[in-house]
């Protein structure tokens, strides 16, 4: 029952994963969620974030930011990195994460989805059909209703850190 919720892989930051390797696998769209993903809730593309949209941006791949937070919200961090968004994406619904390939011009199968949570990120990715990265949050401030999401989270993250 809790296979749903488990990402293809866990990692501690968006900032280690091997992109130019997955390229090299055939992936060519990246999915991104932002707050506690690419920087703290809130905050604009620091030079961490707009060196990694740059390397990928160099290697080919398309970048979509998809949040469920507001346009102001994810305008502030897209304006350093120029790439696709999609605000009040309401995920876990599928449809964001199916926009969001169409507005790249990838699939299911060229497509990787780069989140901090379980029940909206990774779950609403899965249902989609794409690969998942779950990160560790960035950083512990959160908003309220995300915090009591975590207490949950670490029951899903024992059980797959247990079948690894």
């Amino acid at each position: 029952m809790l296979k749903r919720f488990y990402p293809n892989e866990y990692l501690d930051s968006a900032y280690q994963i091997d992109f130019d390797c997955l390229f090299q696998e055939g992936y060519r769209g990246i999915i991104f969620d932002v707050d506690n993903t690419l920087v703290p809730h809130g905050a604009p593309a620091d030079d961490r974030a707009k060196k990694l949209f740059n390397h990928l941006k160099k290697l080919g791949y398309q970048c979509c930011l998809l949040s469920n937070n507001k346009e102001p919200r994810v305008k502030i961090f897209n304006d350093e990195v120029q790439v696709q968004y999609i605000f009040k994406a309401r995920k876990p619904k599928i449809s964001g994460y199916e926009r969001a390939m169409e507005l790249m011009g990838t699939n299911k199968e060229n497509t990787l989805f780069v989140g901090d949570q379980i029940f909206t990120d990774v779950y609403g990715a899965n249902r989609a059909g794409i690969r998942t990265i779950l990160t560790k949050p960035i950083h512990p401030k959160e908003e309220i209703q995300i915090v009591l999401k975590r207490y949950l989270e670490k029951i899903v993250l024992f059980f797959y850190c247990r079948r690894q």
